[in-house]
């Protein structure tokens, strides 16, 4: 594979976020505390959030550069965590390339149409994933507008704050496309790829194909590393996720792994580094090993499995993400403080650890917490 080098511009290439807390946790070092962000950190939780959206879709908001820029500054200004998340959603791909979708309050996101057999795949894939490279202009822009900013936002670490670039894995993509809309078991997904192997098999190549040049037009834009997300994988046995699912995934990675800055060490030599790689999953405890194997540089762990355990599981040299149960956000101080010094604790058994939630934040959450819970995670992981 040729190697890409990002322009000297580029916050990592520009000396920006390469020393980052995140950034160098994600390389397996530790620096002079925890780094911390949240999933979901930009949204419901925020009344900043809640006011901004007042009037305007979901969608809509992903695809307003200035809104989907302010949106996700917002956590990074009221809780000084130590990364941004790019506030986007996993459909949103598929809505610029022209899919029929929308997010509906309440459900999520709602196709015109499922496509659980081989005409449906057909029609879908019918579309070249690489319209989206034209159609990526709001996403580049905001990307853009929200480094800009990131890059005078100091948290306390000494340098630019890092954008995270986000996208959705190619098997949630699917099981979304083949459902036509949220489901509990997925089924749909999954008697697809028993009873059509074939096109199965054109789905996940299509959706891989879409979702990462999504992600990779994120990194090209500035963001400092790239995140997939694989919320449903949880639903699938080892065997069908390493058969089925893990190629798929590993073809959407591909199109950041060939994405590459160039720095200087700590003793001043000139080296070439790659763009971080993290994956998470949601109750993948018995695919932690799998999900690294796709070829990731850190692996996020939810509330499920704690992090030693999850250390043993990936194997030795390899940074963990995670993984506080969101619902101890809702407890007694004493109590998520414990939890939190917890999380801390077994997070030692890996070579550098990222502090998160095990999934997204409750939108019901009190933001005070949030803040609180990254000024004990900096100070307790000193």
């Amino acid at each position: 594979m040729s190697r890409v080098i990002l322009s000297p511009q580029h916050p990592l290439s520009a000396g920006l976020t390469g020393e980052s807390r995140l950034v160098r946790a994600y390389r397996g070092e530790r620096s002079d505390t925890t780094p911390v962000w949240f999933m979901r950190q930009a949204g419901r939780s925020l009344p900043e959030y809640r006011d901004l959206r007042v009037g305007t879709r979901m969608l809509d908001a992903c695809l307003d550069p200035a809104m989907a820029s302010e949106i996700t500054l917002q956590p990074v200004r009221r809780h000084r965590v130590d990364a941004g998340i790019f506030f986007s959603d996993i459909v949103v791909p598929l809505k610029l390339v022209g899919v029929d979708v929308e997010i509906q309050p309440g459900r999520g996101p709602v196709f015109g149409r499922g496509y659980a057999d081989a005409a449906g795949v057909a029609e879908l894939t019918a579309v070249d994933p690489a319209r989206l490279d034209a159609a990526s202009v709001p996403i580049t822009e905001a990307v853009q507008r929200t480094i800009a900013e990131l890059e005078t936002t100091d948290n306390g670490s000494g340098t630019a704050t890092p954008l995270i670039g986000f996208a959705g894995a190619p098997f949630t993509l699917a099981a979304y496309l083949a459902e036509g809309g949220p489901s509990k078991d997925h089924l749909a997904a999954r008697t697809l790829m028993h009873a059509d192997p074939g096109a199965w098999r054109a789905l996940m190549e299509w959706t891989a194909e879409l979702t990462g040049r999504f992600l990779r037009t994120q990194v090209l834009a500035g963001a400092s590393a790239a995140q997939l997300f694989d919320s449903w994988a949880g639903a699938l046995s080892l065997s069908d996720y390493e058969t089925h699912v893990a190629p798929a995934s590993a073809k959407a990675l591909a199109h950041v792994h060939d994405l590459e800055y160039e720095t200087t060490d700590a003793s001043g030599a000139a080296v070439t580094r790659a763009v971080p790689v993290v994956h998470f999953g949601v109750g993948t405890g018995e695919l932690l090993g799998a999900m690294h194997g796709i070829g990731v540089d850190t692996v996020g762990v939810d509330y499920r499995v704690p992090l030693d355990i999850a250390a043993a599981r990936v194997g030795a040299g390899v940074p963990l993400q995670g993984n506080l149960d969101p619902a101890l956000l809702g407890a007694p101080w004493p109590v998520l403080q414990a939890a939190v010094r917890d999380v801390l604790a077994r997070g030692e058994a890996a070579p550098a650890h990222v502090f998160n939630l095990g999934h997204g934040v409750p939108p019901e959450t009190d933001p005070t917490v949030l803040t609180r819970v990254v000024e004990l995670v900096h100070e307790a992981g000193a």
